[in-house]
């Protein structure tokens, strides 16, 4: 048996389906980018038939990606699913189908409504179909953790005689206990006829909040896939986390022996980019890549800390990409000192993107006396990554009081379509008056569904970062600002969200276009 783990990523495809997590088509594609950087073997990037979006991202990943990687799309044990997966991913230099079928007593009854016999009898079908557009098929039973084993054992036995090459046996409900999955997970593997020829899998949901220590029950057993997502966000309460699977097995070689291929200092810049494209801040006592992973309050620990790191921290910062410099940022630093500061966070800047970002650090250093790697990465996300402008802030005043009778007053000038055009008005409350303002000058009110305002550092000069989600007919889009003053971010966030909400019409438009002529 080899003793290396290959990661599976299904961010872009289960984690998606976190409440609150959608991405448009080029934040699907930048994501997908640092997936391959961070060195993931396979990419999840989408199930094609649930949706022409979803097809045209995963195909556009899959003409992306490079030679070192995998691209796999999701499909039910049904044709013209599979047909149309493998359309998605045929560009790929390693493309993979992933087929499924329900496997619990409770599933087939309610579910499928279909027979054991009849179940059998779908997964060989699916798995010979995707088998005959490529060698590489993942086949899975989902619910495996309340199904029959032997059941397990027949179903799983016929899908590697049709051509599965991996098998997934995934805990969907978060149900089962570490032991008990091990033990379940050993017995499959050893009863299948055929067990030889694949690699076996596991996706575990944490209801109960037990998926990773399920995922790393399962290495112990033979287990050699892991099928995870960053900072594990998913369905309900989210999945295995891949930055905690990651370090479990590099931390506990040891007790562990396994290997793996990710590039670890690439997990805290991958959590952060995902967390600002879906507008949710990474919990401060989050795991491995949380603001208070490294931090250390206590006196008896600090003192610790003083004579010997090891006595309490288990890995160093430098190991999952929070790096540490002597290097201070601010208004007096050179050029190269940003570079290298840059470079040292784990970013490469061109020319032209070093002589955007030194103005921007310039301008916030002018601001704040003291600025974090946070302040630094949300930089770069707000000035060399966002979408193309539509709209484009150029300068906002508020004045407000707490004296009765007088409303806030908000005045704003901006580039419309490359108009300038400039306005005042009241609100309900200052941040109110500006997106009233705003609305105004660029002719559409979508209904403002989320406002939330983050710290992200500590400190009265701290750079506030503001995410709203919108929402006009059937979409959504969601907007990002930074900026010492609050109003300022929020005025940034809520014309980046309409930016944003512009690109997904765009984009809507296009997908209608090339339906239109597929069928004609």
């Amino acid at each position: 048996m080899s003793d290396r783990v290959f990661f599976f990523d299904t961010t872009l495809r289960d984690g998606e389906q976190s409440p609150g997590a959608t991405m448009n088509f080029q934040e699907k594609l930048r994501l997908a980018h640092q997936l391959e950087m961070l060195g993931v073997d396979i990419i999840e990037a989408g199930f094609p038939a649930s949706s022409p979006g979803d097809f045209a991202s995963v195909e556009a990943i899959a003409r992306q990606a490079g030679e070192s990687i995998q691209i796999c799309g999701l499909a039910r044990c049904v044709q013209n699913d599979i047909d149309r997966c493998w359309e998605a991913v045929k560009e790929a230099k390693n493309p993979r189908i992933h087929v499924f079928v329900s496997t619990s007593p409770l599933h087939m009854e309610y579910k499928l409504r279909k027979s054991p016999d009849q179940v059998v009898e779908m997964a060989i079908n699916g798995v010979k179909r995707a088998a005959g557009y490529t060698s590489n098929v993942e086949f899975s039973c989902e619910d495996f953790s309340r199904s029959d084993r032997d059941f397990i054992c027949r179903i799983v036995g016929e899908a590697i005689k049709a051509g599965a090459t991996t098998i997934n046996l995934p805990d969907t409900v978060g149900y089962a206990q570490p032991s008990e999955f091990a033990e379940l997970v050993g017995y499959c593997i050893k009863n299948t006829p055929g067990s030889e020829k694949v690699v076996y899998s596991v996706h575990c949901h944490d209801d109960l909040g037990l998926a990773v220590a399920n995922t790393l029950a399962a290495m112990k057993v033979g287990v050699r896939q892991a099928e995870v997502t960053l900072s594990g966000i998913g369905e309900r309460a989210g999945n295995a986390s891949l930055e905690e699977v990651v370090m479990a097995l590099t931390v506990r070689k040891d007790l562990y022996g396994l290997t793996h291929g990710i590039e670890s200092e690439q997990l805290y810049p991958s959590c952060r980019l995902l967390s600002m494209i879906i507008g949710q801040p990474i919990p401060l006592n989050k795991s491995i890549v949380g603001a208070n992973a490294f931090a250390h309050e206590s006196g008896i620990h600090q003192d610790g800390m003083l004579k010997n790191r090891e006595t309490y921290e288990i890995m160093t910062p430098q190991s999952v990409g929070r790096k540490e410099t002597h290097l201070i940022i601010g208004k007096h630093s050179g050029r190269n000192a940003v570079l290298q500061k840059f470079e040292s966070l784990g970013y490469r800047l061109n020319d032209e993107q070093l002589n955007e970002i030194f103005a921007a650090v310039k301008d916030l250093a002018d601001r704040k006396k003291t600025l974090h790697d946070e302040d630094l990465m949300a930089l770069v996300q707000q000035e060399l990554y966002r979408v193309p402008d539509r709209y484009r802030l150029r300068h906002v005043s508020i004045q407000s009081s707490d004296a009765g009778g007088v409303p806030p007053v908000a005045a704003v000038l901006m580039d419309v379509a490359g108009i300038e055009k400039s306005g005042a008005g009241f609100g309900a409350g200052p941040v109110d008056a500006l997106f009233n303002v705003i609305s105004d000058l660029v002719g559409r009110a979508p209904d403002l569904e989320q406002y939330a305002i983050n710290a992200i550092t500590g400190g009265t000069d701290a750079l506030g970062e503001v995410t709203v989600r919108i929402r006009e007919k059937n979409l959504t889009a969601i907007g990002r600002g930074n900026h010492p003053d609050i109003f300022v971010a929020s005025a940034r966030a809520y014309v980046d969200a309409l930016n944003n909400l512009v690109k997904r019409e765009e984009e809507g438009t296009r997908l209608h276009c090339q339906l239109e002529t597929e069928r004609n």
